[in-house]
This record gives structure tokens, sequence and C-alpha cells, in this order.
């Protein structure tokens, strides 16, 4: 089982449902809006004057068979609207209840 961590634009997260949707990961959890500045480009999501857009964060824990898909679907989507920002990191689940 993996986790893959989400982070994007508020104006990703319905495209972000629907690749969820579109893979069959029906389980996650949204954070609702986060703060932050992309590592390598992308402008910061402060929520401020200066900075005014802000970001979402989503965590879904699904099968590694729904890795790929998923990523691919996201992929495209940040190829589509590459100044808004969208990053995905995968994390090895060990346990779960």
């Amino acid at each position: 089982m993996k986790a893959i961590f989400i982070t994007y634009d508020q104006a990703h997260h319905e495209k972000i449902i629907e690749a969820l949707d579109r893979t069959s990961c029906r389980g996650f959890t949204s954070f609702g809006t986060v703060q932050g500045r992309g590592s390598k480009t992308g402008e910061p999501h402060y929520g401020s004057h200066a900075w005014p857009s802000l970001a979402t964060a989503t965590i879904t824990m699904v099968e590694d068979d729904r890795v790929e898909p998923l990523l691919e679907r996201l992929r495209k989507l940040d190829e589509e609207r590459p100044l808004l920002g969208l990053r995905a990191f995968v994390w090895t689940v060990e346990q779960s209840i």
C-alpha cells in the first residue's frame, strides 16, 4: 500500500477529486487551505495581499497498482497549467488499522 500526498493550487481541487475517482482511489483526506512555496518554480501560495493564492493538500492511501495511473493523471493536469503548481509524493505504508 502507498500513501500519495498531493499539494496543489486551489483551482485544481475539482480536477484532483476527479482524478481520484477515475483511478478508483476512493478514500482520501483533504486538508483544505494550506500555505506554501514550491521548491523550484511557481508563485508562493500565502493568501496575502502580495501573494493572494492559496493551496490545498490531499492524502490518499492506495493499492500499489493505482499509483501510476493516478500519477499520470496528475502529471497531465500539472502540464496543462504549470504556473498553478501541483506536486505529488509517494510513500510506502507499512501498517494501517
